[in-house]
């Protein structure tokens, strides 16, 4: 096969580029002749990509992308950044060996000191890691069955609009009823407790009286002899959701929710797969609420776009026997590589710094387009972790209008004739979701901003 020479893809070249055309691919022919049924990113996003740098993405058809869904969040540079490229090359020219189980070698020596000096100097001084598969559900599974091993109860408490994963444990921990359903029977002992969505609270209160209802709540189920909830070993929690509709928890509940634990004996488990390493405007979002988790479950961005999971943990919870969770793929020393070069950048660089700044800019273009948009509900995030809730404007609703996740997926697809790549999330698909790489600038942020625009017409004059 030819090399691929990338272009210098820019925003001027974005603009340059004439009107986007959808014409079949061979490939996704090929691709939905051949692959599972249960393959889902095509069928919303139909492209064939053959190159990409940073921001952007180019098909097949020569037609240029911005790609705001950064393979959910893990390229935190964006497509092909030079430092992780050459951080890649210098290993496969180092004669390292590229798959070692869990055998160490300096590239992952490196890679664990890397990572432990982003950590919380006091987490970080009483941690151990633990390599997992490398998969964020692989993380996820392993962290319950350390929280069991360690407490030597059986229960875990997590949150509605929850996403941990695919995998059979992870399923049970998911918010959404379609793909736990499916399977039948999942894990036990699994409570699923109500999220601090303040835009649709639980409560029907929102503000500060919500957070007290939520912890409240909680609490009572830690403490009460008659909630008919057994102590669990832990609890699931992410600091923003996101496949659940980019929903940030309150600090003072996450601030509740870490006191609770801790009094209780609870493991509080912190699944930061998509909200770590920068996304949201800190290198890890539950600093935001200065608080530490017992156990911090890291993937996507980790590897500096390529396949890694870590799960970090405090030291007395180090419990386990020698192979009480082990993966043949926890040694991918290329991922390694490039997760150093990622966590240096963005250490070095000031993108942390760059994330918390565009984010807020993207908020406050977004909020802007609302005044004039009644259906955008909602515009919320951390960082360059942003959700805007499509809702309906149909007249005699109640408080909270409904979602409507039947425009929200007609913007997705205006999006994309725009040449923008979106995903959709939360309750009915009704939530767009903007994952840019952090690297972004204020004036793609414009851009973003025109197309979307020009999309939300256009679906809302169909």
């Amino acid at each position: 096969m030819e090399d691929i020479q990338l272009a210098p893809y820019n925003l001027a070249h974005f603009r340059r580029q004439p009107p986007r055309q959808f014409e079949a691919d061979p490939l996704l022919q090929r691709q939905a002749a051949r692959e599972s049924n249960a393959r889902s990113y095509p069928r919303r996003i139909p492209l064939a990509l053959k190159a990409a740098q940073g921001l952007y993405v180019q098909d097949t058809r020569e037609q240029l992308f911005m790609d705001c869904l950064a393979g959910a969040g893990t390229l935190a540079l964006g497509h092909n950044h030079p430092c992780t490229l050459a951080a890649m090359r210098a290993t496969l020219d180092s004669g390292v060996p590229l798959h070692t189980l869990d055998l160490t070698t300096p590239v992952k020596d490196l890679f664990v000191e890397t990572l432990f000096e982003a950590l919380p100097p006091t987490f970080a001084a009483e941690a151990r890691i633990q390599f997992c598969g490398p998969t964020g559900a692989d993380g996820i599974e392993a962290a319950i069955k350390l929280a069991k091993i360690a407490t030597g109860r059986k229960g875990v408490f997590c949150f509605s609009g929850g996403y941990h994963g695919m995998t059979h444990g992870t399923l049970s921990l998911m918010g959404n009823l379609g793909p736990k359903q499916l399977p039948g029977s999942l894990m036990p002992d699994v409570q699923v407790l109500p999220y601090p969505y303040d835009y649709r609270c639980p409560f029907a209160l929102g503000g500060e009286t919500g957070i007290d209802a939520g912890l409240s709540y909680i609490g009572q189920l830690l403490s009460d002899p008659e909630s008919g909830v057994p102590l669990p070993a832990a609890v699931v929690v992410e600091v923003v959701q996101g496949e659940g509709g980019v929903i940030p928890a309150p600090v003072r509940w996450l601030q509740g929710l870490r006191k609770l634990t801790r009094d209780h004996g609870v493991v509080l488990i912190i699944d930061e797969v998509q909200s770590g390493i920068g996304r949201t405007g800190r290198m890890f979002a539950f600093e935001h609420a200065a608080i530490e988790p017992d156990v911090l479950v890291l993937s996507k961005a980790i590897g500096g776009g390529l396949p890694l999971a870590v799960m970090v943990y405090r030291e007395a919870l180090d419990v386990w026997t020698p192979g009480a969770h082990a993966g043949t793929f926890r040694g991918n020393q290329l991922a390694m590589a490039a997760g150093t070069a990622t966590l240096r950048y963005i250490r070095d660089e000031g993108v942390v710094a760059n994330a918390e700044r565009m984010g807020d800019y993207l908020m406050t273009r977004l909020r802007q387009l609302q005044r004039d948009y009644p259906c955008i509900g909602d515009v919320r995030g951390r960082g360059l972790m942003v959700g805007v809730e499509i809702v309906s404007t149909d007249a005699g609703q109640g408080r909270v209008p409904a979602g409507d996740g039947v425009l929200a997926k007609a913007v997705q697809q205006g999006c994309l004739r725009e040449g923008v790549i979106l995903e959709l999330g939360g309750r009915h698909g009704a939530v767009l979701r903007f994952l840019p790489p952090l690297t972004i600038g204020s004036e793609e942020i414009d851009t973003l901003v025109e197309k979307l625009e020009i999309a939300l017409a256009a679906s809302l004059r169909r």
